[in-house]
Formats: structure tokens, sequence, C-alpha cells
């Protein structure tokens, strides 16, 4: 792989506080992204917003401006990271696709490629900028422009189950699976949208845990337990 887009669940990097950051899980993180990015591999990253806010975690508000909030959340999440990644001495960049002042760039294909030219790390901020599209659909829509290789979908759960194994002991991980399963059988492993979107495009995922000890490392190197998504 050349290129990867890697999507970061918000609350795997809250770590065990659930909320928020954790510092020394970001920073664990970013030391494993300097890595494969020294090995030659250009990163696009996207951030949930899970740590901070949900688009319906208040149920006394439009869901337009709720999901406003939650992109925020994510601008908030990658000027963070990003942050990290510079100290532990990587360049970066964060792009938004609506004006955000000084703190981000607005988004154009032509500028991203030209920070992954300068061998940038490029944070994709604010989902797609419109409200009820979640960062998993951000996620397929800036992976397909940027022609990744592939989507690196970080979670707090390390695959892809036949049910909820937060509800479900009994739940069973999948080793492989094609798109199209996980659409026919609506797992969730990204909304739906997302997941129709990578069927209709192509765009192959692997699907794994962020706790995992290198875990982001050994998914690149085709050293992964979670789940491969095939096209």
């Amino acid at each position: 792989m050349k290129r990867v887009l890697l999507k970061l669940s918000g609350e795997a990097l809250a770590g065990p506080k659930k909320t928020g950051f954790d510092e020394a899980t970001v920073i664990g993180v970013a030391k494993q992204i300097h890595q494969i990015v020294s090995e030659g591999l250009q990163v696009g990253i996207v951030i949930g917003g899970g740590n901070f806010w949900r688009g319906r975690t208040s149920g006394a508000m439009e869901r337009s401006k709720a999901d406003q909030i939650g992109m925020l959340a994510t601008i908030m999440n990658c000027i963070y990271v990003s942050d990290i990644c510079r100290y532990v001495g990587l360049s970066t960049e964060i792009y938004t696709p609506f004006t955000c002042g000084a703190f981000t760039k607005l988004y154009s294909k032509d500028s991203v490629e030209e920070s992954f030219a300068q061998g940038k790390v490029v944070f994709f901020a604010g989902g797609t900028g419109h409200p009820y599209f979640s960062t998993d659909t951000a996620t397929v829509l800036r992976a397909v422009e940027i022609s990744a290789d592939a989507i690196l979908l970080a979670k707090a759960v390390d695959g892809i189950y036949d049910s909820d194994p937060k509800v479900n002991p009994a739940a069973v991980k999948y080793d492989e699976i094609s798109i199209q399963e996980v659409v026919d059988k609506k797992l969730a492993a990204m909304d739906l949208t997302a997941s129709i979107m990578c069927l209709e495009q192509k765009m192959p995922m692997l699907v794994f845990g962020l706790e995992e000890e290198n875990s982001i490392v050994n998914t690149v190197h085709g050293k992964f337990s979670g789940t491969k998504v095939t096209v």
C-alpha cells in the first residue's frame, strides 16, 4: 500500500476515561503513525467525535444543529491529535470542508495532494460539512477522493461481529467478509450509507481494535487479528 485513510474512533482515543483525551493513548497512536510514515506510507486521517458528542446525544434540539456540534468535536480531535503527531516529529495539515478561521485549511483535492507530496500527515476534520452524514461516510468519501489503497478502521471493538459483542457475549467475529455481506446483513462496521459507498467504489477495509499493542503498524504489515473487508 502507498496511501491509506486511517479512521480513528474518538471513543478509542479517550482510552479508559471514555471521554475527552487519554494522552498516553494518543502519543502511542502518533508514534505508530510516525513509524508507518517513515516507511514511506502516505496517511490521511479522519477522527470521530464520540469522545465529546454524538449527533443524537440530545433529543431537545434539531438533528442538524446536533450534527454541527459533532462536526466541531471532530475538529477539536484533529487539532489535538495533529499536534501530538507534531510532538513525535511528524509534519501535519488539517483540512475542513468549511471555513474554520485560522485553525484549519479549506479542503481541496489539489491542496491535499500538495500536502502529501511534502510528506505531511493529512487530517480531514469536520465530516462532510453536512448534517445527517457521519464521519464514517466522510471517511469513505475522502478515501475515494484521495485514491487510498484501503481504509484502516481503528475502533474500540477489535473487528466486525455477527452481533454486538457488548450485548451478546456469544457474538462471532469475522476474520474476512465481503462488503456485499456487510451491506446485506447490515453489520455495524460502519453506518449503512458508508458501507454502500464502499461497495459502489470498491474500497477495501481493514477493521481492528485500536487498543491492541501496535495495532496500526501490525495492520499495515499484514499482521492483524481484526476483520478484512473485501470488495
